[in-house]
């Protein structure tokens, strides 16, 4: 594990990386238990990979919790979900806070449960003055739900004359999006064997590179991590370029 970690360069992480934690409920099922022993289980996996983030030195990790799709999953894994949700931060604010890592939350917060909402608040009001690094939760959040309140956004304004529909450019989407405070990804990873992105992040992922693995969510640790980076480091990102162009260009 630590030749992994000692290969990596640290002048050339991303960023930002985001991650969808897939493979709680397979987890569990292979184990012929229900699926919340597996989101149990994948709170572990958080809290290594949070802080081996923030150990390279990756300043923004945007982490897939729970899309606006799952509301329609069985009623007590919902439950079940709000109510870890809700032990979990407890629990883990004041190590967010001793380590420096400030949390931000982006998705439908409504359609939350008030407890929830409640200890979210807090936590965001608790680690507000951390700079070490970002971590974004992504809660009752979707892709699709991020572009289409940006837009009612835009609408809004737009009617009101304060925007011209002919001004809404790239730049000013972005900045109605949930993510206007934070740089896109440039790395994107999901477990659980899975290739898709599921209504994650679909505007911001524009120019990410994804790295897929067959690791089940529970069973990701920061091993798995660095081979992803490592992967990462050895890619060409050329933003539409050719390669001549890129390996010309000032470092």
């Amino acid at each position: 594990m630590e030749d992994l970690k000692a290969n990596i360069e640290r002048d050339h992480l991303p960023q930002h990386l985001a991650i969808i934690m897939d493979g709680n409920g397979r987890w569990a099922k292979e184990r012929g238990e229900d699926r919340l022993f597996g989101h149990f289980h994948g709170v572990q996996s958080v809290r290594d990979i949070v802080e081996a983030s923030a150990e390279l030195g990756i300043q923004y990790l945007t982490l897939y919790a729970f899309s606006t799709e799952n509301w329609d999953r069985p009623q007590a894994e919902v439950s079940g979900l709000m109510e870890l949700l809700v032990n979990t931060i407890r629990k883990e604010v004041e190590q967010l806070k001793k380590n420096g890592i400030r949390l931000h939350v982006i998705g439908d917060l409504t359609m939350l449960p008030p407890t929830a909402q409640q200890e979210l608040t807090e936590a965001l009001e608790l680690t507000a003055e951390n700079d070490h690094m970002h971590l974004i939760m992504a809660l009752s959040y979707s892709g699709r739900w991020d572009i289409t309140q940006a837009f009612h956004q835009l609408g809004r304004k737009i009617q009101a004359g304060e925007l011209s529909p002919e001004s809404v450019d790239a730049e000013v989407i972005a900045a109605h999006l949930s993510t206007r405070d934070f740089p896109d990804p440039e790395l994107m990873i999901r477990t659980s064997g899975e290739h898709r992105i599921s209504n994650f992040l679909l505007y911001q992922l524009a120019y990410a590179e994804f790295y897929f693995t067959e690791t089940l969510w529970p069973d990701f640790r920061r091993q798995h991590l660095y081979k992803a980076l490592l992967d990462y480091q050895q890619r060409e990102r050329r933003f539409g370029k050719t390669s001549e162009q890129v390996s010309s260009e000032p470092i």
